[in-house]
């Protein structure tokens, strides 16, 4: 055989791996709605979430828009104004749809939604049923990664929309026993102490990463503590009853106003109850558990409790060099619970560049006012985690799985 014939086998084989990781990564998300009405999956309680519906549209969009219309001569757009509607932020591409208004749009229905996902996913199997060039692997790479991200997304607002109900309605997930597993015992808060060091910080080319995490470079950290564990409920509870939401000096001037406006004596899911606490969850109202990692706070609120504990909150550099290093048997908590407010501005790296084209538009443009969190969440696809992945929110916003924890100088 020649080595043309070799090479042929193997693209080949690369193509069918590559078409069963996406049917993984696609059948999951329809699962996320399996226990959910078709009146549960049209939610959309404020401007910052959307419906499980638009969310399934969205990501069938992107492989459509940025896979098949491009790269695909035979491929026959499904519905042309799909492109408006589940266009989420790229002015390339053209109009979008009002965010807020997402939901709004009864029709296209449920049904029509998937079957747009089925009509996609055919094209985009029968695509990868011959070889294909790199550029067209590292799109769907791309698109699956962003799936993955808005699989994340589903269950959070899923939990914001039910939220907002009386009735506490309860999310009942089959599929990722991850989602509600309270701890019983919280190990002691404890400091692990770092010298100065020079630290690699960024992804490499070897595996996936978006374009915000490139390129490695060289960052000087100077000693620092670092907490072992997350900050509990229990601890925040403290903080409220010392009435640490009455006490301007523990508040940057924005979080002081946000609270003081919407008249705020808690985090977004608290509930006081006949003068027990509660905390609304994916399983529905629950009895606040004071071991469990405290959840859903603003950096507004992070920052706060750093200030009363007599502590800060780190740097995205002095996570991600504690997270890669051999000392990071020692502390828990990293990536499976919640995602870490950090101190740091959600910035370019030095020498930073977008994806080229339209794709470029996903993380670049979004880097200002808003501060980056590092780590990962229990709703995070576990394959979807890694140690240089930098997510980021406004300092205002708390309806994602957003925690805390501490570091000291």
């Amino acid at each position: 055989m020649s080595n043309h014939g070799k090479e042929n086998t193997k693209n080949t084989a690369d193509e069918h791996q590559l078409a069963q990781y996406y049917q993984r990564v696609r059948h999951q998300s329809v699962t996320l709605i399996n226990s959910l009405s078709v009146e549960d999956c049209q939610l959309q309680a404020m401007a910052d979430v959307s419906p499980s519906k638009w969310h399934l549209a969205h990501t069938t969009w992107f492989f459509e828009t940025f896979l098949l219309i491009v790269h695909s001569s035979h491929y026959t757009v499904f519905n042309p104004n799909f492109k408006t509607l589940f266009n989420s932020y790229y002015n390339g591409i053209g109009e979008q749809f009002k965010r807020a208004c997402r939901g709004s749009l009864s029709r296209p229905s449920l049904d029509d939604v998937i079957t747009y996902r089925e009509y996609v996913d055919r094209a985009v199997i029968g695509l990868l049923s011959a070889p294909c060039s790199e550029s067209i692997k590292q799109v769907i790479e791309l698109g699956l990664n962003h799936e993955q991200q808005h699989q994340e997304l589903m269950l959070m607002d899923i939990q914001y929309n039910f939220s907002v109900n009386p009735l506490f309605p309860a999310y009942c997930d089959t599929n990722n026993n991850r989602i509600e597993n309270p701890v019983t015992q919280a190990s002691p808060l404890s400091f692990v102490a770092f010298s100065k060091h020079t630290a690699h910080i960024g992804a490499t080319e070897q595996t996936f990463s978006y374009d915000n995490e490139r390129p490695t470079h060289q960052v000087l950290i100077q000693p620092f503590k670092f907490a072992n564990r997350l900050t509990t409920n229990g601890e925040y509870l403290a903080f409220i009853q010392d009435g640490g939401y009455q006490n301007p000096e523990h508040w940057l001037s924005d979080g002081w106003a946000q609270i003081n406006n919407a008249r705020q004596t808690a985090p977004l899911y608290w509930h006081k109850v006949n003068n027990e606490w509660f905390e609304f969850t994916l399983a529905g109202l629950q009895p606040l558990a004071l071991n469990e990692p405290l959840s859903h706070v603003t950096f507004y609120e992070a920052n706060a409790f750093a200030h009363y504990s007599q502590a800060r909150l780190p740097t995205e550099f002095e996570w991600e060099s504690v997270a890669n290093s051999n000392a990071a048997q020692t502390i828990t908590q990293l990536t499976d619970n919640c995602w870490q407010w950090t101190n740091s501005a959600y910035l370019p790296y030095p020498g930073f560049k977008p994806i080229a084209g339209v794709a470029g538009e996903y993380n670049g443009k979004f880097m200002a006012n808003q501060m980056v969190l590092r780590g990962g969440c229990k709703l995070t696809p576990q394959n979807h985690l890694r140690l240089t992945y930098r997510n980021f929110y406004y300092p205002h916003q708390a309806w994602m799985r957003s925690g805390i924890r501490l570091a000291k100088d």
